[in-house]
């Protein structure tokens, strides 16, 4: 790869705050026909989508697989995380894991997310942070509410945008990981969601519906019988605020071991990093 190709790379994985800071400049499909023969499902696909994340709530915990994938200037890096997730008491712990640097400079260290309503906390953050504090965002301040800028999308915020489905088709049957599922696909608008959304959640989808290029979200959602998101892949796109330069995201979730234990804790103030993060090219675990 040519040092232009190499500061491509560097590009796409800046795109997302997690890589760049925390700075995202976030700045901009109806479904196709259902499958007649399931008679057994839901008569509305919306209404079933916009139950989505209730019935999360009902199930009240999963473990969770995440991925986010960006592509910009013919460059795709992927992000993954894994891990578990309260959606009664709307907290999750993540471990990301940041692609291998194209330059061949070291791997990074994996950063611990927290997720509660309203913030995001991360560990292993880098760029002037200490390892043993964290680092504190209020959601609302992000222009993509925290949708990408994590690296990975909340579980339950990622059903919050399911609220705002305004068209979605069932596309049929089919199975994730060996569970039946029903497999829609239609477009989410974010504004609606926002209206709709718990209240932890309502501040940080406006923000993201008026920071991304479009307040439409394209997705592909696959429910079990009892309603719940067994996979969900959502798609956004915006501007990378500092190369001006077309980003394209892909954020998949797949969530699965529904009850497992999920002891979330949130830092102590006294853990959370109060000084300034600096701004870097690299990832934050560098």
């Amino acid at each position: 790869m040519d040092r232009r190709q190499h500061r491509r790379a560097g590009t796409t994985a800046a795109a997302v705050g997690i890589v760049l800071g925390l700075g995202t400049g976030a700045t901009g499909c109806s479904g196709s026909g259902a499958a007649a023969e399931d008679v057994k499902g839901p008569a509305d696909p919306v209404t079933a989508l916009h139950r989505a994340a209730d019935a999360l709530r009902d199930a009240g915990t999963s473990k969770a697989r995440t991925s986010m994938e960006m592509a910009t200037g013919g460059t795709r890096v992927t992000i993954r995380g894994r891990g578990v997730y309260d959606y009664r008491r709307r907290l999750g712990r993540l471990t990301v894991m940041l692609p291998e640097d194209p330059t061949g400079a070291p791997g990074h260290r994996p950063i611990t997310e927290l997720l509660a309503p309203g913030a995001l906390y991360m560990k292993n953050r880098g760029a002037g942070v200490p390892a043993d504090k964290w680092v504190r965002v209020e959601t609302a301040s992000l222009s993509d509410g925290n949708l990408v800028t994590g690296g990975a999308t909340d579980p339950y915020a990622a059903a919050e945008v399911l609220r705002g489905t305004r068209e979605a088709a069932l596309v049929g049957r089919t199975e994730v990981a060996g569970t039946p599922v029903r497999h829609y696909r239609g477009t989410a608008d974010l504004r609606r969601a926002a209206r709709y959304a718990a209240a932890g959640d309502r501040a940080s989808l406006a923000a993201a519906a008026r920071g991304f290029a479009a307040a439409e979200v394209p997705f592909d959602a696959y429910l079990d019988d009892q309603g719940r998101i067994r996979k969900l892949r959502q798609r956004f796109s915006f501007v990378n605020g500092r190369e001006k330069a077309g980003v394209a995201v892909a954020s998949t979730l797949l969530l699965f071991d529904f009850g497992v234990p999920a002891d979330v804790r949130l830092p102590d103030p006294a853990d959370i990093f109060a000084g300034r993060i600096a701004e870097d090219s690299g990832a934050p675990g560098a």
